[in-house]
């Protein structure tokens, strides 16, 4: 049997099953190839590896099937991937990689300025090289300047942009009278300086009597010991701290924050796992608050199945941290192209633009102004597992999320000024 090969570097999973999927009839056409560009060394690796493991359970998945149907019969999906460690540079190293290797479709989202960076090189690249287009999906680069001002029509982002988790994170913190004073804290880039612009704005208007107390931007990456903007952040007397922070950087701040003995609450748009729940503990109980597409202890029997069988693929508590978004995002580039007949750019992109796709009891669509998905949203507290609402906790720490409020994908939606410059437009 023709082996396929999901990943283009070191292997991370057993897909010895996966591969076992692929029937003999869908041998002879072509893969679609798929290249993931994501950080897999350096300070966030933790959270590339989560990627591929979400994207490559999506992908196995549709392989199991068979593949996708085409005019050219049933075709496999291949997944390679490419470390950017990170970096720009390296991303765009990895993307002309990846156009040589024959990829069609590439992905990647930690990072909004790699994201910016990738676009502008794929409007450039498919507009030098139409024979050798490619598609860029994007699942968790949520500056929202990249479907707005820097929005093209070769870039889908399925992951609800930071101006939408924010006022989603705002829905609760609006109604919590214990908090009287914020400190507003986030990574020194292009998305972590649009979490503090928006928070900013957002607390103006619905809560202008919660005092800012603290507003910074701490280097990416790289600060080892974050006691000192602990410190601060208990001695400033906020009641709540709002960050955009992912990775270690999230990790990191919330250990320290415990270990300096601040009682307050944390509003993040990341604290769900990865390590967090973990390291902050008991004492973030009721006080770590997170927005997500979903959550684990999202009520219904669909979306409690799918978590399970996700568990079931990946049974390491390190490994447990699934987005359905990935998911959903796979599920809607095998409809594309399906109904495309193959994987023609052009054609590929047109059917995305009017994808709508469900997994888990989750659905969202495509909005083709501006290729920005449209989905519901939920905001979780820490809880303990076993409480009510919290039948499974987070990486085997004991706590997980309950729900408390969920947002219809309407109730989310957001205006966009994209101007979308269309092929031949």
């Amino acid at each position: 049997m023709h082996s396929l090969p999901f990943f283009s570097r070191r292997t991370l999973l057993a897909c010895a099953a996966a591969l076992s999927f692929v029937p003999a009839h869908a041998q002879s056409p072509a893969p679609i190839r798929l290249a993931l560009i994501e950080g897999l060394s350096g300070p966030f690796a933790n959270t590339g590896e989560s990627v591929v493991r979400n994207i490559a359970w999506a992908v196995e998945r549709v392989n199991a099937r068979g593949g996708v149907p085409t005019a050219q019969g049933l075709r496999p999906m291949v997944l390679a991937r490419h470390d950017s460690k990170g970096q720009s540079e390296e991303a765009l190293s990895a993307l002309k990689s990846a156009i040589d290797d024959g990829a069609q479709v590439v992905l990647q989202g930690n990072s909004s300025a790699n994201a910016a960076a990738l676009i502008d090189a794929i409007n450039k690249h498919n507009e030098r090289e139409p024979t050798r287009r490619v598609l860029f999906l994007n699942y968790s680069a949520v500056d929202p300047a990249l479907t707005n001002e820097k929005c093209s029509f070769w870039h889908f982002r399925f992951d609800a942009h930071a101006d939408m988790r924010m006022a989603a994170l705002m829905q609760v913190l609006r109604e919590d009278p214990s908090v009287k004073s914020a400190y507003l804290i986030g990574q020194d880039y292009s998305f972590g300086q649009a979490v503090l612009r928006e928070a900013r704005r957002q607390l103006g208007a619905q809560r202008p009597d919660v005092q800012i107390v603290g507003d910074e931007l701490h280097p990416m990456g790289r600060v080892k010991d974050f006691l000192p903007y602990a410190a601060k952040i208990k001695a400033s007397g906020a009641q709540a701290v709002i960050t955009g922070n992912w990775g270690n950087d999230l990790t990191l701040l919330v250990k320290a924050a415990r270990e300096a003995g601040y009682e307050g609450k944390f509003y993040t748009f990341y604290g769900n796992a990865l390590g967090a729940p973990a390291a902050i503990g008991e004492a973030g109980v009721g006080r770590v608050i997170a927005v997500a597409d979903w959550l684990p202890n999202v009520p219904g029997q669909a979306s409690a199945q799918f978590y399970q069988d996700f568990r079931q693929r990946f049974p390491k508590p390190s490994e447990d941290y699934v987005h359905v978004r990935m998911q959903l995002m796979i599920e809607a580039l095998a409809q594309a192209v399906e109904k495309a007949g193959g994987t023609d750019p052009v054609a590929m992109a047109m059917q995305l633009e009017k994808a709508r796709v469900s997994i888990a009891g989750q659905t969202g669509s495509m909005r083709a102004q501006d290729h920005q998905f449209q989905q519901p949203l939920v905001v979780g507290v820490m809880a303990r597992q076993g409480t009510p609402g919290v039948p499974f906790d987070v990486e085997g720490s004991g706590y997980g999320f309950k729900v408390v409020r969920q947002i219809k994908a309407e109730q989310a939606r957001l205006p966009s000024t994209c101007q979308m410059v269309r092929p031949g437009g």
